[in-house]
């Protein structure tokens, strides 16, 4: 019994000792920067990458020479079916989070823990916006025509899509306001593999400044003061 009880107080100790590590190294990693690519091109197109304090989305116009994000992302299938959009945003996460989640106080401890081990599926979530507005939670970024061309591919490659190779919408009133929507997503989120990795990674593929590796947006943002 009593080798038992010592067993499971290591074992505590253990899994204490694996918090603080993710906590140190999601700390300190993200300042080692990926520098942006120097390119040749003009930089014309303008995105962004946005935070709502929690995880980052990335941000494209809805229309340009590249794509027209409307055929693929209907803004039918938000509440206000308005047309007056300019730009959309991008984020991927866990499905759990999106959509048993609204607000921290409804978090469950078996959504977290799922979304933590691999053990949910994705979601894509997408919302619309008429204007963006620089700040602390929003920052500009140029890209060139080749390196937005890899960023569409980053973005449409993470979406599931049917036997008709159409985005699949996830019919839900968990929606967030009038102009979201959400759609299935690949892969699986956890606690090495989170939204803000994902977006990392998106910066990555575009050739913009971005963090190694990160967890947070803090990590991000950080190399956009």
């Amino acid at each position: 019994m009593k080798k038992f009880i010592l067993l499971i107080l290591k074992s505590i100790w253990v899994i204490i000792g694996l918090i603080v590590i993710y906590i140190i190294f999601g700390f300190l990693i993200p300042y080692i920067e990926v520098p942006a690519k120097v390119v040749q091109e003009p930089k014309n197109i303008t995105a962004y990458i946005l935070t709502n304090g929690v995880h980052t989305d990335l941000v494209v116009p809805i229309k340009s020479a590249e794509i027209d994000w409307s055929k693929e992302i209907p803004i039918e299938n938000t509440i206000s079916k308005s047309t007056n959009f300019k730009y959309l945003s991008i984020g991927w996460g866990d499905k759990g989070f999106y959509l048993d989640t609204p607000t921290w106080a409804d978090l469950k401890f078996s959504t977290a823990f799922k979304a933590a081990f691999w053990l949910n599926e994705s979601a894509m979530h997408c919302t619309f916006y008429e204007k963006m507005t620089e700040g602390k939670d929003c920052k500009k970024i140029m890209l060139t025509h080749n390196q937005y061309l890899a960023l569409i591919h980053f973005i449409q490659s993470k979406f599931d899509h049917d036997q008709n190779g159409k985005t699949i919408l996830i019919k839900t009133n968990a929606v967030y306001g009038k102009n979201d929507s959400f759609y299935d997503a690949k892969g699986s989120y956890s606690f090495l593999n989170t939204c803000n990795t994902w977006a990392n990674n998106g910066l990555i593929v575009a050739g913009q400044k971005a963090a190694f590796w990160t967890p947070s947006d803090f990590g991000i943002f950080q190399h956009y003061k």
